[in-house]
């Protein structure tokens, strides 16, 4: 089967998975005497399947449980700003950014069932984050717009003169997804955690060829054929193609890499109990169901089977690397400001 052309079987999996977990899902399960309402940080509904998510969990509690446009630098900085009167009562984010929320002591301590079985590299020891899914950079290409030129299949590919103003990223001093873009590229291309240099040389030249930035997400603009190429993480490729987009997702030769995400209950959230059971939800066989729905690969068991035959096969991301995640956190600053120095938009 075509990983670009997606088995139809994916809706009775799903269907299958949240029929059997809807009255085993713990505290998520039950009812809200009163609703109320859940408020999420960079929880877009057209990112991944959180769309579906959320509108899964006010099913099933009666909690409202609004979509926010955020990205994870824009979550960290509310999170900051609002510290004294906290807004949001969860949060998600990419890893880079998990220790500097819990340096900040913007994050409550709370671990869900389910999270004993998360590898325990990816969460903290306290529960003040656990990842809830991981995903992985590549390119999202919408060949239509392409004006003939092959779809690329390396980051090398991207410097060619045919994808001049083709190629687009997330800002990388802001959004997660942008950061992990410039670390897959850096280490594919020979860098290391405190070397940066073969990423940015990359990058610099990405920018000499016309490549743009966003500050939040973009699969809409490929679309539309606006940026043909988005450097992005898989599941969003998966998600556009199902939704009829005549595009294709590579994972580059020369590497790239696994970038979980993970969430937090927000330290004095205003809807404390509300955060707690979403949390509950997210870990629950349904939720994680829900994320699998979007490709995001659960961190409670596999992809199903019939939602893999769909994607790239495992070889392809066999070239994805996994890293220390606290370190890649700890270095994002100096990142930034080399980034802003030597390459800037």
């Amino acid at each position: 089967m075509s990983p670009n052309r997606r088995s139809r079987t994916a809706a009775g999996v799903l269907a299958a998975l949240t029929a059997a977990s809807l009255t085993g899902c713990g505290a998520a399960g039950s009812t809200a005497p009163d609703g109320g309402i859940v408020i999420t940080y960079n929880t877009p509904a057209e990112w991944g399947n959180y769309g579906a998510v959320l509108q899964a969990f006010t099913d099933a509690t009666g909690v409202r449980a609004p979509n926010d446009p955020k990205n994870s630098g824009q979550t960290f900085a509310a999170l900051q700003a609002e510290k004294g009167s906290p807004v949001a009562d969860v949060a998600y984010v990419g890893i880079a950014f998990a220790d500097q929320l819990v340096q900040a002591d913007v994050l409550e301590p709370y671990a869900p069932a389910g999270t004993e079985e998360v590898s325990a590299d990816l969460r903290a020891d306290d529960g003040a984050w656990t990842a809830v899914h991981t995903g992985t950079i590549a390119f999202i290409v919408n060949e239509a717009h392409l004006d003939g030129a092959p779809v690329p299949t390396s980051w090398a590919d991207l410097l060619r003169p045919e994808y001049e103003g083709k190629v687009g990223y997330l800002d990388p001093t802001q959004a997660a997804v942008g950061y992990s873009a410039a670390t897959a590229a850096n280490l594919a291309l020979g860098g290391t955690l405190s070397d940066w240099g073969p990423g940015l040389d990359y990058l610099g030249a990405l920018k000499a060829n016309g490549a743009s930035t966003s500050a939040q997400t973009a699969t809409a603009k490929v679309a539309q054929g606006e940026i043909p190429i988005l450097i992005d993480t898989d599941f969003n490729g998966y998600r556009l193609r199902d939704e009829g987009s005549d595009v294709s997702v590579v994972i580059p030769e020369e590497g790239s890499l696994q970038v979980p995400y993970v969430v937090g209950l927000v330290k004095g959230a205003p809807n404390e109990e509300n955060g707690r059971r979403l949390l509950d939800f997210y870990f629950s066989h349904e939720g994680q169901a829900l994320f699998a729905e979007g490709y995001m690969r659960p961190v409670t068991g596999d992809l199903p089977e019939e939602l893999a035959d769909t994607t790239l096969p495992q070889e392809d991301y066999e070239r994805a690397a996994t890293i220390d995640y606290v370190e890649q956190g700890a270095q994002q600053q100096g990142f930034i400001e080399l980034y802003q120095s030597e390459v800037g938009f």
